[in-house]
C-alpha cells in the first residue's frame, strides 16, 4: 500500500479493487499458471466450471494413458501436494490480482475434483458426470459450513479449503447413494 492509498482516504476508494486476469498475467509467474489452472481459469464463462472440467479431463486422460503411474496412491500424493502448492499459488496470485479469491483461480476446483474422482473410482462416465455436477453444486451454493469458511478464511488456505469441504459433501452424497441407492 502506498501513501496515497491509506485506508479510509478518497485515494483508497478510487484505488482499483482487482486486476483483470489475462494470459500475459498468467504466464508472468509459475504461481499464476498453477492457480489459474494452466489457463482454464481464464475462461470468460464460468471459470470455476471450466477449471473443474479441465481437472476432470486431466484425471481421465492421465489415469487412462498411464495407469501404472497414476495409481490411487500416487493420485492421493498428488492431491495432498497439490493442496499445499495451491495454498502458496493461490495466495500469491490472489495478492497480485488484488482479490484474495479471484474467479480465475481454479486450482482449488482441480484439486477437489481429483479428490472426488479418486474416492468414487472405479466409476463409469455417468457416475463421474454425477460427481462433477454434485461437486459444482456444493462449490457454488456453499451450504454451511462451507460458506462460513469461505467468508472467514482468506488467502491461499481459504481458497483451497472451501473446495475440499465441497468435495467432502460430494463424497457424502455418493456414500449415501451407493448405500441406499
Amino acid at each position: 500500500m502506498t501513501q496515497d492509498t491509506v485506508p479510509g482516504t478518497m485515494a483508497e476508494l478510487r484505488a482499483p479493487r482487482g486486476r483483470r486476469a489475462t494470459a500475459r498475467f498468467m504466464l508472468a509467474h509459475p504461481a499464476h499458471w498453477i492457480a489459474q489452472g494452466f489457463g482454464s481459469g481464464l475462461s470468460p464463462i464460468m471459470p470455476g466450471t471450466a477449471g473443474t472440467l479441465f481437472g476432470w479431463l486431466c484425471y481421465a486422460v492421465l489415469t487412462a494413458r498411464w495407469p501404472q503411474v497414476f495409481t490411487t496412491t500416487n493420485w492421493l500424493a498428488i492431491v495432498v501436494a497439490g493442496f499445499v502448492i495451491g495454498i502458496w499459488a493461490c495466495h500469491r496470485t490472489g495478492r497480485a490480482l488484488g482479490s484474495p479469491d479471484h474467479g480465475s483461480m481454479v486450482w482449488d476446483e482441480m484439486i477437489a475434483i481429483w479428490l472426488v474422482l479418486l474416492m468414487v473410482s472405479p466409476a463409469n462416465l455417468k457416475e463421474q458426470f454425477a460427481a462433477f455436477v454434485v461437486f459444482r453444486f456444493f462449490d457454488m451454493v456453499k451450504p454451511p459450513p462451507i460458506g462460513w469458511f469461505d467468508r472467514r478464511f482468506k488467502g491461499g488456505f481459504g481458497v483451497m479449503w472451501d473446495d475440499i469441504l465441497a468435495a467432502f459433501y460430494t463424497l457424502l452424497v455418493f456414500a449415501f447413494w451407493r448405500v441406499y441407492g
